[in-house]
């Protein structure tokens, strides 16, 4: 049995799940609603604020699918739940980042500005705190959605390991290498 698929989904009490005759999940709660197709074969059970993903038989494809759907289907009662936010920092010699509503101009040393449109389910904010480099703060209720636009964003500048500039995470660790050392005969 499938270690994550077997686990029990309990509902917060203000959220609630339906599933439709086509198999489409949906899950209502505070901060929105979210719904997802799943396979036909898949069976979700609601019984007593638990939820619960069963596959029909052994088979390899049934074993995969079961695992993922559960992930999925937990992902989105905790984003309609509490959400998800992701924070990302802007490291480098005058590197900033602002916006106006979701529209987000990056000064990353290129010659241009990059401007970037966040879709409308992602509420964006950046801000520079004394002493720290610049931040992107990105919230929203589906975590899909947001780990997207994160890996855009990060594409845009990603951090080298010599200097470590470049857009990334605020939690992550980047691997730092050794420059040239002067050397001769």
């Amino acid at each position: 049995m499938s270690r994550i698929g077997k686990l029990p989904i309990s509902l917060p009490a203000k959220v609630e799940v339906t599933v439709s005759p086509d198999n489409t999940v949906t899950v209502k709660g505070p901060k929105g609603t979210l719904s997802r197709k799943i396979d036909p074969d898949m069976k979700v059970s609601i019984e007593d604020g638990v939820l619960q993903v069963v596959r029909p038989t052994e088979q390899k494809r049934h074993k995969a699918m079961h695992g993922l759907y559960r992930a999925l289907i937990n992902n989105m009662v905790v984003g309609v739940s509490e959400g998800f936010v992701r924070e990302m920092q802007v490291v480098g010699v005058g590197f900033r980042v602002e916006n106006q509503g979701n529209l987000v101009t990056f000064s990353i040393g290129y010659s241009h500005p990059v401007m970037f449109a966040v879709p409308s389910e992602i509420s964006v904010t950046t801000g520079m705190e004394k002493g720290l480099p610049p931040f992107i703060r990105l919230e929203g209720i589906d975590k899909e959605l947001i780990g997207q636009v994160c890996a855009k964003i990060r594409s845009f500048r990603k951090p080298e390991p010599y200097k470590g500039k470049g857009i990334r995470f605020k939690d992550e660790q980047i691997r730092r290498k050794a420059g040239k050392t002067a050397g001769g005969k």
